[in-house]
């Protein structure tokens, strides 16, 4: 039987929802991804900076910016092992700077994804998935990548209906 994995990059504390800043325990990410989990049979992963971002939002968005520029790979907390006993990935991640945090390449260059399908799911406050499936394309040879779903942050709690759809599409429901 085909294999999932959801590997998330989510922030909590201070976060930015439609104008307005807002300190939120759980990440918009990990809201969506905790209702993939509830969705579909996967193994969830999240993927963790040794040393995260500021927990203030503006003092955030520079870091990452600065990483960005930098095409830094942050050290993670920890990575699987092995990724080889999945079929299908689903990467879930917030749009920094029309991207995927640089955590989330860390990540991705850890692995070979030839033969893999890998569904992009982005949260973003309406700058949709910009430039993160290229990127993922870019440093993913040989994988199989499918068009992403973008998810407006401050909505995440109403994007059930969008993942089941997105997951029926790609042959996960």
């Amino acid at each position: 039987m085909a294999k999932t994995l959801i590997a998330f990059f989510s922030r909590a504390d201070e976060n930015y929802f439609g104008g307005a800043m807002r300190y939120v325990k759980v990440g918009n990410t990990e809201i969506v991804v905790n209702y993939m989990k509830e969705l579909i049979e996967a193994v969830s992963f999240k993927i963790e900076m040794k040393d995260p971002y500021s927990p203030v939002y503006m003092t955030c968005i520079e870091e990452a910016k600065k990483d960005l520029r930098a095409k830094a790979r942050p050290e993670l907390v920890s990575v699987p092992d092995s990724i080889d006993e999945y079929d299908t990935v689903v990467l879930a991640y917030p749009n920094y700077w029309g991207t995927m945090p640089m955590a989330v390449f860390t990540f991705l260059e850890k692995f070979d994804f030839s033969g893999k399908t890998i569904l992009p799911l982005c949260t973003n406050e309406g700058s949709g998935m910009g430039g993160s499936e290229r990127d993922i394309k870019r440093t993913c040879p040989g994988a199989d990548i499918r068009k992403g779903l973008s998810i407006t942050g401050s909505a995440a709690a109403n994007s059930k209906g969008a993942l089941q759809r997105w997951f029926t599409e790609n042959g996960l429901m």
